[in-house]
């Protein structure tokens, strides 16, 4: 290389290397101070976007556990509501076993249906204000096939979807909670009962326990009524197996989805620490060799004096 004094090619290429060089350690700085090894799209553009992706899947199976357990609360209440109600009718079966005896007269009949009647308005009045957030569980609002509780209307009616998965998939992302209906006059207890196809007080089973004849035909109805109220239990119970289940499925998916994204997006520190090292050594080497390039011109200088 001629010695020139209008252009430093040494000085040029050693400033073009300190460049790279600190621009690598500026690089590597930003990841060991962030934990992330793609921190803007330049790093890693695919990378970038399949780690987004993976993290909006992440917030939105995590919303869904919370949404599952919502539904594993909101089931809970319906169950204890109707372990108070199952008290009720359980007094109600020994009151009407009680009028069933003909050691009892009318009038004492009588002030054993007045306790019937009153259990069967409370059994109603518990279906009628059991609710989970405003969503009333017990009253009916919950039953049949329709899904239209949506929460748009003033009174939603049908079953209530709990949706969970991070798309909108029938078969995988949410299913239905349905309640029966459990008020007295459902169970087919109390005053309030439909009235029985027949005719005669067998017809009237259930409503009342105020004769001896109406009391013995009650001990069924009061039978069908708690197996009503436990198939409602029953069902409640598999769809919070379901809901436990589906949370702790949820739970594996974002460990393994957490994993997966840390993979693309985390920088491996001990990698990226040894590349620092390299990149700040080039660095001063390249800043001490721009310094030594820079005073090579005054040879040229001692040649002219």
């Amino acid at each position: 290389m001629s010695m020139v004094i209008n252009h430093n090619l040494m000085a040029m290429n050693a400033s073009r290397n300190l460049a790279n060089s600190y621009s690598a350690l500026g690089t590597s700085t930003r990841r060991l101070s962030s934990g992330l090894r793609v921190g803007t799209a330049a790093d890693d553009a695919a990378g970038l976007a399949i780690r987004e992706l993976m993290r909006s899947d992440i917030s939105s199976l995590q919303q869904g556990i919370r949404n599952a357990n919502d539904g594993i609360s909101l089931i809970q209440t319906a169950d204890g509501a109707l372990g108070v109600v199952d008290e009720k009718l359980i007094r109600m079966k020994e009151l009407a076993t009680q009028a069933a005896s003909g050691t009892y007269n009318s009038d004492q009949r009588m002030i054993i249906d007045s306790e019937y009647q009153a259990m069967a308005s409370e059994v109603t009045r518990i279906a009628s204000s059991t609710d989970f957030n405003g969503i009333y569980l017990l009253n009916g609002n919950l039953s049949g096939e329709n899904s239209d509780h949506n929460g748009h209307l003033a009174k939603s009616t049908g079953p209530l979807k709990v949706h969970f998965g991070s798309g909108n998939d029938c078969s995988e992302d949410y299913y239905y909670i349905s309640i029966g209906t459990s008020t007295a006059s459902a169970l087919g207890l109390g005053h309030g009962a439909a009235a029985k196809a027949g005719t005669g007080e067998a017809a009237n089973a259930g409503k009342a326990i105020s004769t001896q004849a109406l009391a013995q035909a009650s001990l069924a109805a009061l039978d069908k009524a708690i197996i009503s109220k436990d198939q409602i239990r029953a069902n409640l119970g598999a769809l919070q197996n379901r809901l436990e289940n589906t949370v702790s499925v949820l739970g594996i998916q974002v460990e393994n989805i957490q994993s997966a994204e840390s993979q693309i997006s985390d920088v491996d520190v001990a990698t990226e620490m040894t590349e620092f090292v390299r990149q700040q050594i080039l660095t001063q080497s390249a800043v001490s060799m721009l310094s030594q390039a820079n005073s090579l011109p005054k040879m040229a200088m001692s040649l002219m004096g």
